[in-house]
């Protein structure tokens, strides 16, 4: 009896695990199967610093914080007074050296010449006189008629006008052969250097004007009218309008099916519209999770930073919301793990 009981026993404890199992199979079979990834993110927008390259005084100012700013768009001008006064001292050293520069080049002029040769017909008079007063001067001092002084006086005279002569001579050569090949060179630099100069201080006018690099928002409005910055001091910080990305952590066990380039859709809490984007970085190395990411295990998980970039945004998309992102399985990307699977904006 015993015996059998044990049978029964067992029979019924395997007809009650092969139902168990079978309702599992059959709960499996009946649970929809999805086709994607979800996962949790929030909106980053990118920032520009906007500052003067020149240092200045702010003369005007022309958007408000919280107002939208175009390419190309003006949003604040310096005092520019100084500016233009450097540029008219640079265009004064470059006419300067322009005019120096071709004095060289078209050498002496025919006037110049003349009256150097002039000079040398005088030096040479000078000299015939002197020599002549020395010649007699050394016939009557073997007469004692005389002084030896007197001579002494006739030979330094014949000497300084025949050194003035060679002078004079020398002067004549040098202006019928023109400015050295050095010297013109030193005046080409010369015009170089301030060509230079002048071309430096018009790009510091130009930068007077402080420009929008890209259509966006003013998010903050630093300095004001009258204030004095510095070159490279914030004055104002854009939101970039047209790159906006989302950042969601990708756990392990799903990253080879997020690959870069892969195109999702992207959903927020305030409206019901889908945004277009793509995956356009996966991290290539892991990081704890962020204890303001929501993922549906443990927050002790390791997973990787990805990249998502939105390619149809609006003002519905502000920084720092809260998204959705959808990523299909068994897309293909067009990248590597680490690298853009399209162009990352």
């Amino acid at each position: 009896m015993k015996t059998v009981a044990k049978a029964v026993v067992l029979l019924i404890i395997a007809a009650a695990v092969a139902a168990f199992l079978y309702q599992r199979e059959q709960k499996k079979k009946s649970e929809p199967v999805s086709d994607s990834l979800t996962y949790y993110g929030n909106i980053e927008i990118r920032r520009v610093n906007l500052s003067f390259r020149v240092a200045g005084k702010i003369a005007e100012v022309f958007a408000e914080e919280g107002e939208s700013l175009t390419k190309g768009q003006t949003f604040a001008k310096l005092d520019a007074e100084p500016l233009e006064v450097d540029v008219q001292l640079a265009q004064a050293a470059l006419d300067q050296a322009r005019a120096a520069l071709e004095r060289a080049e078209n050498g002496a002029r025919k006037q110049e010449l003349e009256e150097a040769r002039a000079q040398a017909d005088e030096c040479r008079a000078t000299l015939e006189l002197a020599e002549a007063d020395l010649s007699r001067n050394e016939n009557l001092i073997g007469k004692n008629a005389v002084s030896q002084s007197g001579y002494d006086a006739s030979l330094s005279t014949r000497n300084v006008a025949k050194a003035r002569l060679a002078k004079a001579l020398a002067n004549v050569e040098l202006l019928e052969e023109g400015t050295r090949q050095e010297d013109l060179a030193a005046a080409r630099a010369s015009v170089a250097q301030a060509e230079a100069a002048l071309a430096r201080a018009k790009i510091a006018f130009q930068d007077a004007v402080l420009q929008a690099p890209n259509d966006g928002v003013v998010l903050t409005r630093v300095a004001e009218p009258g204030a004095i910055v510095a070159a490279g001091q914030t004055v104002a910080t854009l939101s970039v309008r047209d790159v906006v990305w989302v950042y969601i952590f990708v756990e392990e066990p799903d990253l080879g099916k997020v690959a870069p380039g892969v195109e999702v859709e992207i959903s927020t809490d305030s409206s019901e519209k889908k945004y277009v984007g793509h995956v356009g970085y996966v991290s290539p190395e892991a990081e704890f999770t962020p204890k303001t990411v929501e993922t549906p295990n443990l927050r002790t998980n390791l997973v990787y930073r990805a990249r998502i970039v939105v390619e149809t945004p609006d003002l519905g998309l502000r920084q720092g919301a809260p998204v959705s992102v959808k990523i299909p399985l068994g897309a293909a990307g067009t990248g590597e793990l680490g690298l853009e699977g399209k162009e990352e904006q």
